[in-house]
């Protein structure tokens, strides 16, 4: 049900999508979505990924999962990050490791993670995606919304090697063809492109 309500809003808003959709994508991986510079972003990428059979997840602090409101939230694709404390620690699990280890809980997993972590301009992206997915020992989905040719989709998988200038760098050579909404919004990650 999910699929054809993807596929008609996605239609109804003049979107296209990308058909070459890696096999990854319906198994473990996380996925970030750029460039983010407008509220139309999220909906358009949910409903992208829908069309495409793929249940995209968001992470939300455990307690939010409870009644009355987690039955909202699991509905809108979220899931619970335990941060508590563990037996024989003395701190709590930092957001990273807790994102992580909901990839060993569940045998199809893609949690979409902010990149640019907010709308507004960012010369520096958080790399929190990068650290979760290799630490889960998953590729991270570079997804995409191109404003000028109107496609969405899942460009390409990046497998995380542990050198995280090179791993970002072809990150950031893949989003720099890709248009958004607001250009003066958007800026790839300065430490990794070149362009300062």
């Amino acid at each position: 049900m999910k699929k054809i309500i993807g596929k008609i809003v996605i239609k109804i808003l003049g979107w296209k999508i990308d058909p070459n959709t890696p096999k990854e994508l319906f198994e473990k991986c996380v996925v970030i979505a750029a460039p983010h510079t407008s509220n139309w972003d999220y909906p358009i990428a949910v409903y992208s990924m829908a069309a495409l059979g793929v249940n995209l997840r968001y992470t939300i602090k455990k307690d939010w999962m409870k009644f009355p409101y987690g039955g909202f939230f699991k509905l809108m694709g979220g899931i619970g990050v335990d941060r508590s404390i563990p037996n024989n620690r003395h701190q709590r699990v930092n957001l990273v490791s807790a994102i992580a280890n909901l990839f060993k809980k569940h045998d199809q997993l893609a949690v979409i993670v902010q990149a640019e972590g907010t709308r507004a301009l960012q010369k520096k992206w958080k790399t929190g995606f990068y650290y979760i997915a290799l630490e889960a020992n998953v590729p991270i989905a570079l997804g995409y919304l191109d404003y000028q040719k109107k496609v969405s989709g899942i460009g390409k998988m990046i497998y995380p090697t542990g050198d995280i200038h090179r791993d970002m760098s072809e990150i950031m050579d893949f989003y720099k063809n890709i248009t958004p909404k607001f250009s003066d919004k958007f800026a790839l990650d300065e430490r990794y492109s070149g362009s300062k």
